[in-house]
């Protein structure tokens, strides 16, 4: 089936989906911060199939997320190995991850991080770039950015629109 897609959207998040929206897509990247390079590898991993892996894989590398790096040239090997574009998915990851560890883990998390300066588990927050003050949907207002086409859309402030708690 194919799926619609998002490239004439003027939206960030549409465009993130464009490249990375495909669920196999970013179970990859997760397995790529975790250190998996190889496309055995990740076919082991993951359970996918070849030619899925490998439209997957062709695709991140197009879209600038991985880079190909060859190991060996008889036959032909390579290691996908992540871009700064790729890295800069962390944020995205985890903030899934820890989405899904406290709705839909009930065993507890199947992954913690370590903070590597302190020792400690750590669970990622969003913080303002300026005051330091946590971050949620409460707590900002859309306003239309340079992008913007239509300059009306993104006027209503996100707490005006989420249910009390």
């Amino acid at each position: 089936m194919q799926r619609t897609s998002f490239e004439d959207l003027n939206c960030s998040v549409a465009q993130c989906l464009e490249v990375v929206g495909e669920w196999w897509s970013l179970l990859i990247v997760r397995d790529t911060f975790l250190g998996v390079t190889r496309f055995d590898d990740f076919q082991t991993r993951l359970g996918i199939s070849r030619n899925i892996l490998t439209n997957r894989l062709n695709h991140l590398v197009e879209a600038g997320v991985l880079q190909r790096v060859s190991y060996q040239d008889n036959p032909p090997r390579s290691d996908y190995r992540l871009t700064d574009k790729g890295r800069d998915l962390w944020h995205v990851i985890t903030a899934m991850r820890q989405w899904g560890d406290r709705w839909a883990a009930p065993g507890g998390e199947p992954l913690v991080l370590q903070h590597k300066a302190c020792g400690q588990i750590v669970s990622a927050v969003s913080v303002c770039s300026y005051c330091g003050e946590a971050l949620d949907a409460r707590s900002v207002t859309a306003l239309p950015g340079p992008g913007a086409r239509d300059r009306d859309y993104a006027l209503t402030r996100l707490s005006d629109v989420l249910p009390r708690s």
